[in-house]
């Protein structure tokens, strides 16, 4: 009676908060936002001057009293009054979509292996925003479930989900996660040596967001059809500022170190897992999502290091949200692979 009552008058809400990006899934709609996990804050009054995709066309722009805050570092709350403002503004964005007259369920995807603590920032965050019901559930097995994956099934999994601060490695079997490391390896650190590279070969200092466009015009772990870009900064000699032409070579010399640590945590899980499940791997093979899973080669570098099948997910940037999805709307039969907590499950 009431489980009908509620789904009458209240929304379902799935969201993903990325380090990078933050998007929501809303129930009957699909993916409805998909806004970068930035929030710019006025330090003289202490307000909020703009929230996602508007706050990350300011950022490198503002002024000494305007700060543009990421609230989300490495996957987990850093600034939690700001990641409650952002949640607010989204939650609130979704709930002008369809109005409903009783606060929100929502599931929150958060990365393997954060501490209780940190769940519980999660979770006083989004029950600040506005939330009724708050459930937790690992990023990669959200994946998992978003791309369809028989996350019930006694059989092995493995998805690799490349996030913009986070990696999750995760092995999956009969609802729950075998296996898993959660890595520093990700985007923002393919950015950073994007950043130190101009600044040693190039004498040029470029900004996180020149490095990224960068990265997604040419950036890539194998050799292929050659590609250049221009990148444009300030010369660290003249403090001028100057532009330069780097090419794929260059973009793969920065981030290879890195790209091939990512291999050794994947290795690394892949070593402790039980036999019976690696068999199920070496036949089904490793599923990559995430925004970093677009990296032009990573999957053939990284199929050619473990000698198993890898294959990208299809749209891996909304694999995670579009699991939350999946989970709302089969909540019942879903259950098991939600992270157990001890007291949001009880309407409120």
């Amino acid at each position: 009676m009431f489980k009908k009552f509620y789904k009458m008058f209240s929304n379902d809400i799935g969201i993903d908060l990325g380090t990078a990006n933050t998007l929501v899934y809303l129930k009957g709609q699909g993916i409805v936002l998909n806004e970068p996990s930035v929030v710019v804050v006025n330090q003289k009054t202490g307000q909020i001057v703009a929230v996602g995709t508007e706050a990350k066309q300011m950022l490198g722009r503002t002024p000494g009293h305007i700060r543009a805050v990421r609230p989300i570092v490495d996957g987990v709350i850093s600034d939690f009054e700001v990641t409650e403002e952002m949640l607010s503004y989204l939650i609130g964005k979704v709930e002008k979509m369809s109005q409903k007259f009783i606060r929100p369920r929502v599931v929150v995807g958060v990365p393997t292996g954060i501490t209780n603590v940190e769940i519980r920032a999660v979770e006083d965050a989004a029950r600040s925003a506005g939330a009724r019901e708050i459930y937790i559930v690992e990023e990669p097995m959200a994946a998992a479930v978003g791309i369809r994956l028989p996350v019930k099934d006694a059989v092995g999994s493995v998805i690799v989900d490349i996030g913009g601060g986070t990696t999750d490695i995760a092995v999956i079997s009969l609802s729950g996660v075998v296996r898993s490391k959660n890595l520093k390896i990700a985007g923002d650190l393919f950015n950073a040596n994007i950043m130190n590279y101009m600044k040693d070969e190039f004498k040029l200092l470029i900004g996180e967001k020149t490095a990224e466009n960068v990265k997604i015009a040419i950036g890539s772990v194998l050799q292929g059809e050659p590609m250049e870009a221009e990148v444009r900064g300030r010369d660290l000699v003249t403090g001028l500022p100057r532009q330069v032409i780097v090419t794929d070579a260059d973009i793969r010399e920065a981030i290879m170190s890195s790209a091939l640590s990512l291999v050794d945590g994947i290795k690394e899980v892949l070593e402790t897992t039980p036999p019976e499940l690696l068999s199920d791997i070496i036949h089904r093979g490793l599923v990559l999502t995430g925004g970093g899973a677009l990296l032009r080669g990573l999957d053939t570098l990284i199929q050619s290091s473990l000698k198993i099948p890898v294959y990208i997910a299809e749209d891996p940037l909304t694999a995670v949200a579009r699991g939350t999805g999946v989970i709302l709307d089969e909540f019942e039969s879903y259950q098991e692979v939600l992270v157990n907590t001890d007291d949001t499950q009880a309407p409120r």
